[in-house]
């Protein structure tokens, strides 16, 4: 019986975990930086997972319009799965409160967070689309 490699084992893990969103040092437990590395570029370019950020991964499927790799959930989700796991508290942006208490019927153009009182600069999106801050 053969051992499984480095790369099956992480696509294993994908297959079996029911969360959406990834940090990096989710996956050291399978082996060293680079190896962990080289195998979740493996897994990128299989179309199983999309890299939102430094150390952020998303599990993906594929479009069915453009054949494409596309996150299984919303970027509004994955910034706020992943800003919870960097340890701030994020909230929606104010515009996107309005419209969901229904105030307004204007639907916010960008995905906005509110990250409170912490001072956060990082890159959160896919593509040409990405997370903006409010304080």
């Amino acid at each position: 019986m053969s051992k499984m490699t480095l790369e099956e084992r992480i696509e294993m893990s994908l297959r079996r975990s029911a969360a959406k969103v990834f940090l990096r040092k989710e996956f050291d437990r399978f082996g060293g930086y680079d190896q962990v590395g080289r195998a979740l570029r493996s897994v990128i370019n299989k179309g199983l997972l999309i890299k939102a950020g430094y150390g952020v991964y998303v599990k993906a499927k594929q479009s069915t319009l453009t054949g494409k790799s596309i996150p299984v959930v919303p970027l509004i989700e994955i910034g706020l799965e992943v800003l919870t796991k960097l340890g701030v508290k994020p909230d929606l942006g104010a515009s996107a409160k309005e419209y969901r208490d229904g105030k307004t019927t204007q639907m916010p153009m960008s995905t906005v967070l509110n990250v409170g009182g912490s001072r956060v600069s990082r890159r959160i999106g896919f593509g040409s689309k990405s997370i903006r801050y409010e304080q």
